[in-house]
């Protein structure tokens, strides 16, 4: 295996990770960020009142996007496979 294609294996893996996780926490980070405000503006206190929103979001964000996440996924694997024989040699 040259280094060139061990550092492509990596660099595809790498940002495949960083995409998937982007766009599940993004989206609860946000919501976050207006129920905070929210609390903030009318001082309620409360720390599960943030908790709900974000795990419906984050939920709602999976259902929408895990087809296509899942399709990455398998297009990665399926680039690894049929990577094994020049990697070997």
């Amino acid at each position: 295996m040259t280094p060139e294609i061990a550092l492509q294996l990596f660099g595809e893996a790498f940002f495949l990770t960083v995409t998937m996780v982007s766009v599940i926490v993004g989206p609860s980070l946000m919501i976050g960020l207006i129920v905070s405000t929210f609390q903030a503006a009318t001082q309620i206190n409360e720390q599960t009142l943030s908790f709900l929103p974000r795990l419906l979001v984050t939920l709602a964000t999976i259902m929408m996007t895990g087809p296509w996440l899942v399709q990455k996924l398998m297009d990665l694997f399926t680039t690894l496979m049929l990577l094994i024989p020049e990697v070997i040699g």
